[in-house]
């Protein structure tokens, strides 16, 4: 009984240090914010589209870094979905146990590849790759280390879709089998609706993390605050700009500084609804199932 008891108080304890340390970050990030918002207006901030606190001329609108975030995260979104689902079908319907034994650990192998890595590869190999078919591509942009970030995120998505199809009882395989239907037809039109929440999670998951990217696009981006869409010129994204900052010569406690937590705090916002969007998905589909 001491034992168990011991083992207990461990384990709540190491629970108890997770929740603490996330109530310590978001203290950390509204104090901080309200500081700044002190001195700047919240409706310049979330309505303005130039972000220059570290000009002469300041300007301390978000959207120009929070559109650099969305646009390299929507062209990692396009380019690991369909690749993603693909693998994740492939490995659960179509491949033997050989080839599923090769592709697992090249999928892990890639999952672990450090971010600058991939921050490098984007700026020396894909952009210079792409500018041979769009000539007026800048040497930073977003459309490389978006493409780059899908590639990253694939892993997330193929293992977590596979998982949500593997779930699926093979009883509805027979099923659709036993009316007629191919392989194809049961795949797309019986497994993935039936794994459709787990699916939806997993590309919301791959979405909180290319929205807290650094590395990549720290690199291949530019670090250009530009307020467009346009994914041929260079961005800067929220975790760009805190990591300048932060290894910069700005002043501590300054108003420039103060901008990093603002910055932090719409990137806790955005996560935070994504996570709880995918939890809603999945309570959801469990309570289905019940």
């Amino acid at each position: 009984m001491l034992k168990e008891k011991i083992i207990e108080k461990l384990l709540q304890f190491s629970a108890a240090i997770s929740i603490f340390t996330t109530l310590g970050i978001l203290y950390v990030l509204i104090s901080e914010s309200i500081d700044f918002f002190k001195e700047v207006s919240i409706v310049e901030f979330l309505t303005e589209t130039q972000w220059t606190p570290l000009f002469s001329d300041k300007h301390y609108g978000i959207l120009a870094l929070l559109s650099g975030t969305l646009l390299t995260s929507f062209i990692a979104i396009i380019v690991a979905v369909p690749i993603g689902l693909s693998i994740a079908i492939f490995l659960n319907e179509y491949a033997n146990r050989k080839v599923r034994n090769v592709l697992k650990p090249i999928l892990e192998v890639l999952a672990a590849i450090p971010t600058v890595v991939y921050g490098y590869f984007a700026l020396m190999v894909v952009t210079p790759f792409l500018q041979n078919f769009i000539p007026n591509l800048s040497g930073f942009n977003a459309l490389s280390p978006g493409i780059v970030m899908g590639i990253m995120i694939i892993p997330m998505i193929s293992s977590l879709s596979e998982d949500a199809l593997y779930a699926i009882p093979y009883s509805l395989r027979e099923a659709s089998y036993g009316m007629g239907a191919t392989k194809l037809q049961t795949v797309f039109k019986v497994l993935i609706p039936s794994a459709s929440s787990g699916i939806i999670v997993s590309i919301i998951l791959a979405i909180s993390r290319a929205f807290g990217e650094t590395m990549i696009v720290a690199i291949a981006a530019g670090q250009q605050p530009n307020f467009t869409f346009n994914p041929l010129v260079p961005v800067e994204t929220i975790t760009t700009y805190i990591v300048q900052v932060s290894l910069g010569d700005v002043i501590q406690g300054s108003i420039e500084y103060k901008t990093i937590f603002a910055a932090g705090i719409t990137l806790f916002v955005m996560t935070f609804i994504l996570n709880n969007i995918s939890y809603y998905i999945r309570k959801k589909y469990q309570k289905y199932q019940l």
